[in-house]
């Protein structure tokens, strides 16, 4: 047991075991809901995994469930799950460079050039103070909206931006609307800071960082970097189109909007469905062709170091330079003018095939606790789960309680799991002083 806690990151796990209990606890309390009764245990052990892990989904219609305590409480818990998530990736890069050779230590710093092992204080200041920059900016605009264009009360309409707010850039989805953000469709000054916080959230610290020293220079961007930016945004384009193409002429999502309101809903759901989890087109109004883009979307998720889940933008464009190198014939898999090491393209292919088994059987197990739900509304709610996302059909509220501890286990797993994996492989790394004969078995 000594010997499993020697790192620190592994203690990672535990931390947020903890947060989420002690949550559930608090949300178990009378004050926490607007009857002024327990919460079952389920119900709150739900909410206060989603808000820790940063998920957002939802077993109860927020607003007129939970009280301004309770409400109060799911903000906090979500802000301490964003920013230890982020602590908790600094700690794992930190403890992984320790642990590398002289060569590689060189490497891992040239990446992430601004920080090394002894900037611990620095680097964890720098998160917090980037969050809360992020967080005020956005909350000056909505507030400034709310209260000049739909005549909230100024304290309302801080309260309401500074949730949103908090929930945006951490990745939730709670909302302080019945209907998530659908009262505010086509309106730019609501959905654009949300969905900027968002994607901005969902980069991650060190490519985020690393950015905003050398935007002048992208191309002395570091392998990591160049896969998150330049892969977000071709997944946010891409994405945005094959969504406006399936939804165009569907009356019930964006079919009734003029032009530009269209690409707003479309591009606003797109970016907020993948990592925020909020409403701006009915989930359940969309034609069945949008579900599998937004399933893949949320699988993949955001940035490495960053307040989403799912495999990381990184895993997924680098699988596609292995593919594209195979394809080829190429002897090493390069991005850029850089080649990457051959254990990195392992731990891709092992973090991803490892996902992709837990969706498979959180889905099979779904469907033999629900049995009559449709394949594809298992498929989505249990990838949502597992990839913090938090966009749901309404399945989770209508589960019964197995069906709602599984989704519990899926977005813990979902939100500690790479993590704690991704640590593991780089901390057992070790090198052999023998190498056994090499074989070549038929693939394919």
């Amino acid at each position: 047991m000594r010997r499993f806690f020697r790192h620190p990151v592994r203690l990672v796990p535990l931390g947020f075991l903890v947060a989420i209990l002690l949550g559930t606890g608090a949300l178990m309390l009378p004050l926490a809901t607007i009857e002024e009764e327990n919460a079952p245990f389920v119900t709150a052990l739900f909410t206060a995994t989603s808000a820790v892990s940063v998920t957002g989904m939802a077993v109860t219609d927020t607003p007129h469930y939970w009280s301004g305590f309770g409400l109060a409480l799911i903000t906090i818990l979500t802000q301490l799950g964003g920013l230890g998530i982020l602590t908790g990736a600094a700690l794992v890069i930190l403890t992984v460079s320790r642990q590398l050779g002289l060569r590689n230590r060189l490497l891992v710093q040239a990446e992430s050039a601004e920080y090394g092992p002894g900037d611990v204080r620095r680097l964890l200041l720098h998160i917090a103070a980037t969050v809360l920059a992020f967080e005020a900016a956005m909350t000056v605009v909505i507030t400034i909206r709310l209260w000049v264009t739909y005549d909230y009360p100024p304290w309302h309409a801080l309260w309401s931006a500074v949730f949103h707010s908090v929930q945006a850039f951490n990745s939730g989805g709670f909302s302080l609307y019945s209907h998530g953000l659908l009262d505010f469709s086509r309106d730019p000054w609501i959905l654009l800071p949300l969905t900027f916080g968002a994607i901005v959230g969902g980069l991650g610290f060190p490519a985020l960082f690393e950015a905003a020293r050398g935007w002048r220079r992208p191309i002395h961007w570091g392998v990591a970097t160049k896969l998150t930016i330049w892969g977000t945004l071709v997944l946010l384009v891409a994405g945005s189109l094959i969504l406006l193409i399936a939804e165009w002429t569907n009356p019930q999502s964006i079919g009734q909007h003029g032009v530009p309101g269209k690409i707003l809903d479309a591009f606003s759901q797109l970016a907020l469905g993948r990592s925020a989890g909020f409403e701006v087109i009915p989930t359940s109004a969309l034609r069945e062709e949008s579900y599998p883009l937004l399933i893949a979307l949320m699988f993949i998720g955001g940035g490495s170091a960053s307040t989403t889940g799912g495999i990381k933008v990184t895993t997924f464009f680098l699988l596609a330079f292995v593919i594209w190198a195979e394809l080829r014939g190429e002897p090493d898999v390069t991005v850029g003018q850089r080649r990457v090491s051959t254990s990195s393209q392992r731990q891709a292919v092992t973090v991803s095939l490892l996902s992709v088994a837990v969706v498979v059987l959180g889905t099979f197990l779904l469907i033999l606790i629900t049995e009559q739900v449709a394949f594809y509304r298992a498929v989505f709610e249990v990838t949502s789960a597992f990839s913090t996302a938090g966009l749901s059909v309404g399945l989770a509220p209508a589960l019964p309680a197995n069906g709602q501890l599984l989704l519990v286990a899926l977005m813990y797993i979902g939100r500690v799991g790479p993590l704690t994996l991704g640590s593991a492989i780089a901390l057992n790394t070790r090198r052999r002083l023998y190498r056994y004969p090499e074989e070549q078995p038929i693939v394919g």
